[in-house]
Protein backbone atom coordinates (compact mmCIF):
# COMPACT_ATOMS: atom_id res chain seq x y z
CA UNK A 1 0.00 0.00 0.00
CA UNK A 2 2.66 2.51 0.78
CA UNK A 3 3.97 2.18 -3.10
CA UNK A 4 0.53 3.80 -4.17
CA UNK A 5 0.57 7.60 -4.79
CA UNK A 6 -1.05 9.35 -1.89
CA UNK A 7 -4.27 11.29 -2.81
CA UNK A 8 -3.53 15.24 -1.57
CA UNK A 9 -6.58 14.82 0.49
CA UNK A 10 -5.69 17.26 3.28
CA UNK A 11 -4.92 20.03 0.42
CA UNK A 12 -7.37 19.65 -1.27
CA UNK A 13 -9.56 20.37 2.33
CA UNK A 14 -7.80 23.79 2.75
CA UNK A 15 -8.01 24.99 -0.70
CA UNK A 16 -11.73 24.83 -0.51
CA UNK A 17 -11.59 26.35 3.17
CA UNK A 18 -9.72 29.16 1.65
CA UNK A 19 -11.86 29.52 -1.13
CA UNK A 20 -14.49 29.98 0.94
CA UNK A 21 -13.42 32.49 3.37
CA UNK A 22 -12.10 34.61 0.35
CA UNK A 23 -15.56 33.87 -1.37
CA UNK A 24 -18.25 34.39 1.85
CA UNK A 25 -15.77 36.63 3.82
CA UNK A 26 -18.61 38.69 3.90
CA UNK A 27 -21.06 36.52 4.50
CA UNK A 28 -18.99 34.78 7.93
CA UNK A 29 -18.22 38.67 8.82
CA UNK A 30 -22.07 39.35 9.22
CA UNK A 31 -22.59 36.08 10.91
CA UNK A 32 -19.81 36.46 13.47
CA UNK A 33 -21.48 40.28 14.13
CA UNK A 34 -24.85 39.11 15.20
CA UNK A 35 -23.74 35.62 17.09
CA UNK A 36 -21.54 38.06 19.04
CA UNK A 37 -23.72 40.66 19.59
CA UNK A 38 -26.62 38.26 20.50
CA UNK A 39 -23.96 36.54 23.14
CA UNK A 40 -23.04 39.87 23.80
CA UNK A 41 -26.79 41.09 24.07
CA UNK A 42 -28.46 38.26 26.63
CA UNK A 43 -25.35 38.79 28.90
CA UNK A 44 -25.42 42.03 28.64
CA UNK A 45 -29.15 42.20 29.62
CA UNK A 46 -29.03 39.87 32.01
CA UNK A 47 -26.31 41.23 34.05
CA UNK A 48 -28.30 44.40 34.49
CA UNK A 49 -30.47 42.28 37.07
CA UNK A 50 -28.90 42.17 40.46
CA UNK A 51 -27.50 38.22 41.06
CA UNK A 52 -29.60 37.68 43.82
CA UNK A 53 -33.18 38.58 42.10
CA UNK A 54 -31.64 36.98 38.88
CA UNK A 55 -31.38 33.76 41.24
CA UNK A 56 -34.84 34.64 42.72
CA UNK A 57 -36.20 34.67 39.15
CA UNK A 58 -34.55 31.50 37.85
CA UNK A 59 -35.84 29.42 41.17
CA UNK A 60 -39.49 30.86 40.00
CA UNK A 61 -38.74 29.72 36.69
CA UNK A 62 -37.96 26.28 37.95
CA UNK A 63 -40.58 25.81 39.84
CA UNK A 64 -43.11 27.18 37.73
CA UNK A 65 -42.08 24.52 35.23
CA UNK A 66 -40.89 21.50 36.83
CA UNK A 67 -40.86 21.05 40.62
CA UNK A 68 -40.23 22.85 44.12
CA UNK A 69 -37.07 20.84 44.33
CA UNK A 70 -35.63 21.64 41.29
CA UNK A 71 -36.13 25.28 42.17
CA UNK A 72 -34.74 25.22 45.37
CA UNK A 73 -31.73 23.37 43.67
CA UNK A 74 -31.62 26.21 41.71
CA UNK A 75 -31.64 28.47 44.24
CA UNK A 76 -28.88 26.78 46.76
CA UNK A 77 -26.55 26.12 43.61
CA UNK A 78 -26.65 29.52 41.81
CA UNK A 79 -26.15 31.41 45.37
CA UNK A 80 -23.33 29.48 45.49
CA UNK A 81 -22.19 30.43 42.24
CA UNK A 82 -22.50 33.81 43.05
CA UNK A 83 -20.50 33.07 46.28
CA UNK A 84 -17.83 31.73 44.79
CA UNK A 85 -17.02 34.06 42.15
CA UNK A 86 -18.18 32.74 38.77
CA UNK A 87 -21.35 34.57 38.18
CA UNK A 88 -20.64 36.99 35.24
CA UNK A 89 -18.33 33.70 34.14
CA UNK A 90 -21.65 32.25 34.61
CA UNK A 91 -23.80 34.43 32.45
CA UNK A 92 -21.54 34.46 29.53
CA UNK A 93 -22.13 30.06 29.51
CA UNK A 94 -25.52 30.39 29.76
CA UNK A 95 -25.39 32.98 26.76
CA UNK A 96 -23.45 30.78 24.68
CA UNK A 97 -26.22 27.62 25.32
CA UNK A 98 -29.26 29.47 24.95
CA UNK A 99 -27.95 31.21 21.58
CA UNK A 100 -26.60 27.51 20.47
CA UNK A 101 -29.72 25.51 21.65
CA UNK A 102 -31.95 28.42 19.94
CA UNK A 103 -30.26 28.12 16.43
CA UNK A 104 -30.27 24.41 16.88
CA UNK A 105 -33.77 24.02 17.46
CA UNK A 106 -34.94 26.85 14.93
CA UNK A 107 -32.79 25.06 12.52
CA UNK A 108 -33.28 21.31 13.79
CA UNK A 109 -36.72 21.03 13.98
CA UNK A 110 -37.81 22.14 10.39
CA UNK A 111 -35.43 19.60 9.23
CA UNK A 112 -36.42 16.79 11.19
CA UNK A 113 -39.87 17.66 10.07
CA UNK A 114 -38.63 17.98 6.60
CA UNK A 115 -37.44 14.37 6.95
CA UNK A 116 -40.03 12.95 8.29
CA UNK A 117 -41.99 13.92 5.64
CA UNK A 118 -40.00 12.89 3.22
CA UNK A 119 -37.96 9.50 3.01
CA UNK A 120 -35.29 10.55 0.26
CA UNK A 121 -34.66 13.26 2.64
CA UNK A 122 -33.95 11.35 5.39
CA UNK A 123 -31.87 8.97 3.63
CA UNK A 124 -29.48 12.14 3.15
CA UNK A 125 -29.92 13.87 6.89
CA UNK A 126 -29.31 10.51 8.44
CA UNK A 127 -25.43 9.99 7.56
CA UNK A 128 -24.97 13.76 7.73
CA UNK A 129 -26.01 13.64 11.45
CA UNK A 130 -24.10 10.63 11.78
CA UNK A 131 -21.06 12.58 10.28
CA UNK A 132 -21.76 15.49 13.06
CA UNK A 133 -22.01 13.22 16.02
CA UNK A 134 -19.01 10.74 15.48
CA UNK A 135 -16.33 13.99 14.38
CA UNK A 136 -14.35 14.61 17.00
CA UNK A 137 -15.26 18.11 18.63
CA UNK A 138 -11.71 19.65 18.50
CA UNK A 139 -12.07 19.66 14.80
CA UNK A 140 -15.22 21.48 14.13
CA UNK A 141 -12.74 24.50 16.17
CA UNK A 142 -10.57 24.52 13.07
CA UNK A 143 -12.70 25.61 10.03
CA UNK A 144 -14.58 27.39 12.41
CA UNK A 145 -11.66 29.79 13.44
CA UNK A 146 -10.83 30.38 10.01
CA UNK A 147 -14.43 31.57 9.19
CA UNK A 148 -15.25 33.36 12.25
CA UNK A 149 -11.69 34.11 14.19
CA UNK A 150 -10.93 33.30 17.52
CA UNK A 151 -13.94 34.32 20.32
CA UNK A 152 -17.58 33.52 21.71
CA UNK A 153 -18.02 32.35 17.88
CA UNK A 154 -16.72 29.92 17.02
CA UNK A 155 -17.36 28.19 19.98
CA UNK A 156 -21.31 28.95 19.12
CA UNK A 157 -21.15 27.46 15.60
CA UNK A 158 -19.01 24.49 16.90
CA UNK A 159 -21.62 23.70 19.89
CA UNK A 160 -24.41 24.41 17.53
CA UNK A 161 -23.30 21.30 15.27
CA UNK A 162 -22.35 19.47 18.10
CA UNK A 163 -25.45 19.56 19.65
CA UNK A 164 -28.12 19.45 16.70
CA UNK A 165 -28.28 16.10 15.51
CA UNK A 166 -30.14 14.48 18.97
CA UNK A 167 -32.84 17.52 18.04
CA UNK A 168 -33.35 16.68 14.48
CA UNK A 169 -33.12 12.68 15.27
CA UNK A 170 -35.73 13.17 18.09
CA UNK A 171 -37.77 14.79 15.83
CA UNK A 172 -37.90 12.46 12.92
CA UNK A 173 -38.50 9.84 15.80
CA UNK A 174 -41.38 11.28 17.56
CA UNK A 175 -43.01 12.07 14.21
CA UNK A 176 -42.74 8.62 12.93
CA UNK A 177 -43.93 7.07 16.02
CA UNK A 178 -47.56 8.17 16.00
CA UNK A 179 -49.66 5.76 15.37
CA UNK A 180 -50.39 4.19 11.95
CA UNK A 181 -54.22 4.12 12.82
CA UNK A 182 -54.75 7.89 13.87
CA UNK A 183 -52.84 8.78 10.52
CA UNK A 184 -55.02 6.73 8.45
CA UNK A 185 -58.55 8.39 10.74
CA UNK A 186 -56.93 11.95 9.60
CA UNK A 187 -56.83 10.74 5.97
CA UNK A 188 -60.30 9.12 6.00
CA UNK A 189 -61.22 12.66 7.72
CA UNK A 190 -60.08 14.60 4.42
CA UNK A 191 -57.02 16.70 6.36
CA UNK A 192 -54.61 18.20 4.48
CA UNK A 193 -50.94 17.05 5.35
CA UNK A 194 -50.32 20.80 6.88
CA UNK A 195 -53.40 19.90 9.08
CA UNK A 196 -52.11 16.34 10.00
CA UNK A 197 -48.52 17.51 10.66
CA UNK A 198 -49.73 20.16 13.16
CA UNK A 199 -52.87 19.07 14.77
CA UNK A 200 -52.00 15.58 15.26
CA UNK A 201 -48.10 14.30 14.52
CA UNK A 202 -46.15 17.20 16.49
CA UNK A 203 -48.97 17.76 19.49
CA UNK A 204 -47.84 14.02 19.92
CA UNK A 205 -44.47 13.87 18.67
CA UNK A 206 -43.72 16.95 21.61
CA UNK A 207 -42.57 15.15 24.15
CA UNK A 208 -39.76 13.25 21.81
CA UNK A 209 -38.75 16.35 20.55
CA UNK A 210 -38.50 18.28 24.01
CA UNK A 211 -36.18 15.33 24.64
CA UNK A 212 -33.98 15.79 21.97
CA UNK A 213 -33.16 19.36 22.46
CA UNK A 214 -32.95 18.39 26.59
CA UNK A 215 -29.92 16.00 24.86
CA UNK A 216 -28.68 18.95 22.40
CA UNK A 217 -28.70 21.59 25.71
CA UNK A 218 -26.66 19.06 27.67
CA UNK A 219 -24.56 18.37 24.21
CA UNK A 220 -23.93 22.37 24.14
CA UNK A 221 -22.83 22.01 27.67
CA UNK A 222 -20.48 20.23 27.51
CA UNK A 223 -18.52 22.23 24.67
CA UNK A 224 -18.01 25.12 26.81
CA UNK A 225 -14.47 24.02 28.26
CA UNK A 226 -13.70 23.28 24.53
CA UNK A 227 -14.85 26.08 23.11
CA UNK A 228 -12.69 28.22 25.59
CA UNK A 229 -9.42 26.89 23.51
CA UNK A 230 -10.63 29.28 21.16
CA UNK A 231 -11.38 32.15 23.44
CA UNK A 232 -15.23 32.10 24.28
CA UNK A 233 -14.77 33.34 27.73
CA UNK A 234 -17.44 31.30 30.18
CA UNK A 235 -16.83 29.16 33.07
CA UNK A 236 -14.65 26.84 30.70
CA UNK A 237 -12.51 29.13 29.79
CA UNK A 238 -12.06 29.54 33.59
CA UNK A 239 -11.85 25.75 33.60
CA UNK A 240 -9.10 25.25 30.84
CA UNK A 241 -6.88 28.46 32.58
CA UNK A 242 -7.36 26.00 35.71
CA UNK A 243 -6.10 23.26 33.75
CA UNK A 244 -2.82 24.78 32.13
CA UNK A 245 -1.81 26.63 35.07
CA UNK A 246 -2.49 23.40 37.41
CA UNK A 247 -4.85 25.12 40.16
CA UNK A 248 -6.87 22.10 41.21
CA UNK A 249 -9.20 24.23 43.06
CA UNK A 250 -10.33 26.55 41.25
CA UNK A 251 -10.88 24.14 38.31
CA UNK A 252 -13.17 22.18 40.64
CA UNK A 253 -14.93 25.40 41.62
CA UNK A 254 -15.34 25.87 38.35
CA UNK A 255 -16.06 22.72 37.20
CA UNK A 256 -18.94 22.38 40.30
CA UNK A 257 -20.42 26.05 38.70
CA UNK A 258 -20.58 23.89 35.29
CA UNK A 259 -22.77 21.20 37.10
CA UNK A 260 -25.32 23.31 38.96
CA UNK A 261 -25.88 25.28 35.46
CA UNK A 262 -26.50 21.40 33.54
CA UNK A 263 -28.61 19.94 35.84
CA UNK A 264 -30.26 22.94 36.44
CA UNK A 265 -30.91 23.27 32.70
CA UNK A 266 -31.65 19.43 32.63
CA UNK A 267 -34.31 18.95 35.12
CA UNK A 268 -36.04 21.91 34.00
CA UNK A 269 -36.73 20.68 30.46
CA UNK A 270 -37.38 17.04 31.32
CA UNK A 271 -39.93 18.49 33.35
CA UNK A 272 -41.56 20.75 30.82
CA UNK A 273 -43.89 18.20 29.14
CA UNK A 274 -45.15 16.73 32.53
CA UNK A 275 -45.99 19.71 33.87
CA UNK A 276 -47.89 21.04 31.22
CA UNK A 277 -49.85 17.55 31.01
CA UNK A 278 -50.76 17.95 35.07
CA UNK A 279 -51.80 21.40 34.09
CA UNK A 280 -53.87 20.54 31.18
CA UNK A 281 -54.73 17.71 33.66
Amino acid sequence: MSDLPRIPFADYIDQFVDWLTLTFGGFFDGITNGLAGTVNGIVAALGVIPSIILTLIFAGIAWWISTRGVALFTLIGFLLIDYLGYWQPMLQTLALVVTAVIISIVIGVPIGIWASQQETVRKIVTPILDLMQTMPAFVYLLPAIFFFNIGVVPGVVASVIFSMPPTIRMTILGIKQVPADLIEATEAFGSTTFQRLFKVQLPLATKTILAGINQSIMLALSMVVIAAMVGAPGLGSEVYSAVTQLKTGIGFEAGIAIVIVAITLDRITQNIKTKKTRGNA
